[in-house]
Order: C-alpha cells, then structure tokens, then sequence
C-alpha cells in the first residue's frame, strides 16, 4: 500500500530515520521542520497522512491539527515526547487518529502508518449498498462520509470507524474494549478512554441536543450502542 506522507519532526535525525523507514513501505515521504510548512505542504499536496510531531516551532503539532480539521479529513498520526494521558486526550480531541510516545521504534510507526491507511482507504471496489442507516444518522462507507438528518458531518477517519461500527449493528450494546479493538486494535499507548473522546465528539455532531442524547447512548457500566432516536 503506497501512500503519500507528509511527515513533521523538528528533530532531523529523528525525521530521517523515519523518513527511511516510511520509504521502505514504498511511500513517498515529504519532511518539513516546523508547524507552518507542515500546513503548507498538506494544503498543497492533499497527502494521504500526515505524521505530526506535538513540539513543532512556530505554530505546534496540537495548533496543526485544531486547524487542518476544520479543513480536512486527513489521517493523522500524532508524536509527542509528552507521557501524560490527558495531553493524549488532547490530541485525539482535537481530531488525531492515533498516537505514539517518544521514544519509539521506528518500525512500529511504520506498522501504524500501514494500520491507519487500511482503516481510513476506503476499497476501490466497494458496492453503492454499503451505506449503514440508523434512523435519521447514514455512513457512507463508499464515500467515507457520515449524516445527521440530512447534513453531512464533517469527522475524523477514528470518529467515523467508530460509528461505523455500532451503526452496522444498531442497538447492540459495545464495551470500550470492543470499540477500541476494532478501531486500533489493542496497544499500551492508547487507552479506552479513547473511545469516550470520540463518543463525546460524535454527539456534539449527530444529537440535536448533545447534553441529553438519543442517538448514541451510553449503558452505564457496561459501554455504547446506537440507536435510532
């Protein structure tokens, strides 16, 4: 699976040896230094992931991703020095698909690279009848594109996996653990707190009112289902 990356790291040995790694897979690898390159190159080139570090000078990796998802879908794969949960939170909140801490192995970042490109691709030969419908919410599965009454919803590849999942099985009950696993598969870097990030999203996108939701339901002590409103 080639893939056009572009790929922000302020630390240049780091980002050449990633770089290499990438380039290994058969990607394309476009290295930039700092925050406004990174959102320069990903507005010119419309590449297939962007990998981000979190410590970029200028404008930051956080800043970097808070402004590209209110312009694109772009996977993103966030790099942080950062071991704190809550600054991994973050990140996902303002719309990153996955997350590695420093330091890592350059070969598990290619593994997630490969991960998150077969979950946010979607297949060439996907049939028009793979649009899922739970009362007034539709993904897309063809276009990667999700609804609510009527509007389309602009979300992260991580947040439509996700409802992409429950509305394939509407008014089954999921737990964190299941979520995560079809979303991620399990990792020590990515916590099912994850999945309350993206549901916390999601019903700010699809419930007429976020505070007292109807569509996507939290059963207490046991996890989410999607129902129909």
């Amino acid at each position: 699976m080639c893939a056009q990356v572009v790929l922000a790291e302020d630390d240049e040995k780091q980002a050449e040896l990633v770089r290499r790694y990438l380039e290994r897979e058969n990607h394309t690898v476009v290295v930039v230094h700092d925050g406004r390159s990174a959102l320069e190159e990903v507005r010119r080139r419309q590449p297939d992931l962007l990998v981000l570090d979190v410590m970029l000078p200028g404008v930051d990796g956080l800043d970097v991703c808070r402004i590209l998802r209110r312009e694109s879908d772009i996977p993103v794969l966030m790099l942080t020095a950062r071991t704190e949960e809550d600054d991994m939170l973050l990140g996902l909140d303002l719309g990153a698909d996955d997350y590695m801490t420093k330091p890592f192995s350059p070969r598990e970042l290619a593994a997630r690279v490969r991960t998150l490109l077969r979950r946010t691709r979607v297949p060439v030969a996907a049939e028009p009848s793979t649009l899922l419908r739970v009362g007034e919410v539709a993904v897309d599965l063809e276009r990667h594109e999700l609804f609510a009454d009527g509007t389309h919803i602009s979300c992260t590849p991580g947040e439509l996996r996700l409802i992409a999942t429950m509305a394939a099985r509407p008014h089954r009950v999921f737990t964190r653990a299941q979520l995560l696993e079809n979303m991620h598969g399990i990792d020590q870097c990515i916590t099912t707190r994850t999945i309350d990030t993206h549901v916390l999203n999601l019903r700010k996108k699809i419930e007429p009112d976020p505070r007292r939701p109807v569509r996507l339901l939290t059963v207490y002590g046991v996890g989410y289902k999607l129902t129909g409103g």
